[in-house]
């Protein structure tokens, strides 16, 4: 119970602290703290539209967040989940150009799976270069991640251009039958449901399997799995590729739901705001649900702030930026003995004992 306590005490500080900071930085600006925060939690969650908003924006965040937390509890620390968003996209949108496809719901698992496929293969690149050459994951994934944005930008403005999109290069819209639609008709895709689906599988699978306990051991103590005999290598990227599966169908999901085609307007950051869900979440598959509807709340009341105080739209990614500082930091202030910290500070401030006399007894 107290390990639990401590999880959510540490980034339920870390955030209050961002609120915090965020707050001194606008009133430098000569704006109210208060009525700024009054409005993040307004534009996240103050009335149905908001919610709709919120949560349009959560769908993408968890499943980005979880290209970040499955390779981590692997013991890698793959940050470019970008690159498998937009690929992931981008196989979205291109599969009807390569194959025809039923408009209906199977075509609409098809894409969906093509996109998830693309992030998979992607992310486990990275993984295996780790795996096969000792190239460090974190530097190889967000370097493949500017890799895959620039063959997207490659292929929606040139052999896959819509000719009819003119100033704004995209692909072929998708048939109406392949397209994600709203939750009970409201602005909520059923993209959200697969991010809570996905959350709640990869938890429980984490959880409730072998195969999961042994990812866990795979990143908590290599020498250990190595010694009991576990394929590392194989589980390491069996973790990337269901991470880039998830980030690639992030992508699928937002071609289908929201965008209709591949255009530039799909590389909106959410691969990189998905790291700082996850670090927020432990990379706990089931912690995401809840930091990714938060933050996509936050992303959500930009517009609001920018309409009712003249802030840029993008003044929300400052309080993102410093969450995260606050986050790293409380992660390495989560190992600290303060107890021992606090009993040596006092015996160095104590008075210094004299030294024992020659061939006497010691102090």
């Amino acid at each position: 119970m107290r390990d639990t306590l401590n999880d959510l005490a540490l980034p339920a500080f870390a955030i209050t602290a961002a609120l915090g900071l965020f707050g001194v930085f606008v009133w430098l600006g000569g704006i109210s703290p208060v009525e700024v925060w009054v409005l993040l939690f307004k534009g996240a969650f103050g009335d149905w539209f908001s919610w709709q908003n919120t949560l349009q924006r959560a769908a993408p965040l968890m499943l980005t967040a979880l290209c970040v937390a499955i390779p981590a509890r692997a013991g890698l620390v793959i940050i470019g989940g970008e690159g498998a968003l937009v690929l992931g996209g981008l196989a979205c949108a291109a599969l009807p150009y390569a194959v025809p496809l039923p408009a209906n719901l199977a075509g609409t698992v098809l894409v969906c799976l093509a996109g998830a496929l693309a992030g998979a293969l992607w992310i486990m690149l990275a993984g295996w270069l780790r795996q096969a050459r000792g190239i460090n994951e974190t530097i190889s994934s967000l370097l493949l991640a500017y890799v895959a944005i620039g063959l997207f930008k490659h292929w929606v403005e040139g052999a896959l251009r819509d000719p009819a999109s003119l100033n704004k290069p995209s692909t072929h819209a998708l048939a109406e039958g392949l397209r994600i639609g709203g939750i009970a008709g409201s602005d909520v895709h059923w993209g959200f449901v697969l991010g809570v689906l996905a959350c709640l599988a990869l938890g429980v699978w984490l959880r409730r399997t072998a195969s999961g306990f042994a990812v866990r051991v795979v990143g908590g103590n290599p020498r250990t799995a190595q010694l009991v005999g576990l394929p590392a290598t194989r589980l390491i990227l069996a973790a990337c590729a269901l991470g880039g599966a998830c980030a690639g169908l992030a992508g699928a999901v937002e071609v289908a739901a929201v965008h209709t085609n591949a255009n530039a307007s799909l590389i909106a950051g959410y691969g990189y705001a998905g790291i700082l869900v996850a670090f927020i979440a432990r990379h706990n598959p089931l912690a995401v649900i809840p930091v990714a509807i938060l933050f996509g709340g936050f992303g959500a009341a930009g517009s609001l702030l920018q309409r009712r105080l003249g802030l840029p739209d993008a003044s929300v990614l400052v309080l993102q930026g410093m969450a995260f500082v606050l986050i790293l930091a409380s992660e390495a202030l989560r190992d600290v003995d303060w107890k021992a910290l606090g009993a040596r500070f006092f015996r160095s401030a104590g008075p210094e004992e004299a030294p024992a006399a020659s061939g006497g007894p010691t102090a």
